[in-house]
């Protein structure tokens, strides 16, 4: 079990690298959950997440040691910026396997630390495989992205200063995929203050630790799939489910939908650039899973490292989760003027059309009919239900969802 003198001693060796990021306070997320809601930017941090801490702290206790030449990590992106960054520090040559799924920003920028990048696999285990391959090919020295106590602890640092900012705190909302910064912050808080509770939150799409919490035992996923890359692991680490079980309160999971529409409200209400994983702690308290109401509740935002070209994406998944954005079918006849009256009723509403598709082949429909796809603007859930009302009162059958 790492101890809080192993994480006082990470914290020291991490002092002269990274950013100390003070606890930001939210009046937007209190005012929507009823707690007293803290946000923890590891988004802001240098590489763009925590993963550096754990990484760090690693690679240079091995160099003081004398015990280093070169090594070798598997990663979604995070824990590769870590590894390639502190072993450019010390000019050691590093080589990253990744999945080939992997955002381009976070190949990109692993690359720019001066590490060689291998692409294997759909997922972060299959890049693992691909990791212990060149191990064995290499000899050179392989840091763990999660199932190794020095990067927990370098993980830990995080409860410290989250400590330092606010010890009146009553739950730490932590991201987990391999369980590293989940198992390194609850070791700290709890062994500092037991009072404090530690909670993990995992995509329904890779719940691996969530199952193994609630279930007796190592229970991996057959599959992965989800928008949160930095946490779709297939398996847990042995050491840290070992550290969860002895030192975390709950599990939770959250959706697609759930982070999506989170990283949209960041964007809009913090300004925040935070990738799906770093928002999933912050998604969870939204979802009104759990009522932490009148609670100092703190949410890790774990790192900031989303490609731009996905953004897009995000954004538009967010808006149609947050009813910003309306799609539905709709049957009409098709005659002069039907289009026309249509727009109409959708303009009376005041709502805008940002897509619009005209079908007249379909193979449901009757001679005389077409179907139309329409995507709106609207400004939020009542407003989408006056739009459907006013469609449907004149004499319109309307289909939510469907897709153009």
């Amino acid at each position: 079990m790492i101890s809080i003198k192993d994480i006082d001693e990470a914290a020291q060796r991490l002092q002269p690298v990274v950013h100390y990021i003070p606890l930001a306070s939210s009046t937007t997320f209190s005012g929507m959950t009823g707690a007293e809601v803290y946000l923890k930017c590891e988004n802001q941090q240098k590489t763009g997440s925590f993963k550096v801490r754990g990484a760090y702290n690693k690679i240079m206790k091995l160099y003081e040691s004398g015990e280093l030449t070169s090594v070798i990590a598997s990663s979604a992106g995070n824990h590769a910026q870590g590894v390639a960054f502190a072993a450019n520090s010390i000019g050691i040559p590093a080589t990253i396997c990744m999945p080939r799924s992997t955002p381009i920003a976070k190949v990109s920028a692993t690359r720019g630390y001066g590490a060689n990048v291998v692409l294997s696999g759909s997922c972060y285990d299959d890049a693992y495989a691909k990791a212990m391959e060149i191990v064995e090919a290499t000899g050179a020295t392989f840091i763990h992205p999660f199932d190794d106590e020095d990067v927990m602890a370098g993980q830990g640092t995080i409860g410290l200063e989250i400590l330092r900012d606010l010890p009146a705190v009553d739950v730490i909302l932590v991201p987990a995929g391999g369980g590293g910064l989940l198992s390194g912050v609850a070791a700290c808080v709890k062994q500092i203050n037991p009072r404090i509770r530690v909670i993990g939150v995992q995509a329904e799409g890779a719940p691996a630790i969530a199952n193994s919490f609630h279930q007796d035992g190592i229970h991996p996923s057959e599959s992965v799939h989800t928008i949160a890359d930095g946490i779709a692991v297939k398996c847990p680490g042995t050491k840290t489910m070992e550290h969860i079980n002895a030192f975390v309160d709950d599990m939770i999971t959250v959706s697609d939908d759930d982070i999506a529409s989170t990283i949209l409200l960041l964007l809009e209400r913090t300004k925040q650039v935070v990738e799906p994983a770093g928002a999933s702690s912050l998604a969870a308290l939204l979802s009104g899973k759990y009522d932490f109401s009148g609670k100092k509740v703190v949410c890790l935002l774990s790192g900031g490292n989303i490609d731009v070209s996905f953004i897009h994406r995000i954004v538009e998944k967010g808006l149609v989760t947050r009813c910003r954005h309306m799609k539905f079918s709709i049957v009409m006849p098709d005659v002069p003027g039907s289009l026309e009256r249509l727009a109409g009723i959708i303009a009376s509403q005041n709502a805008n059309i940002i897509m619009f598709q005209h079908d007249r082949v379909n193979a449901n429909l009757d001679i005389d009919e077409a179907i139309v796809h329409v995507v709106c603007e609207v400004g939020g859930k009542e407003h989408g239900e006056a739009l459907m009302h006013a469609i449907e009162n004149n004499g319109y059958k309307v289909t939510l969802g469907e897709n153009p």
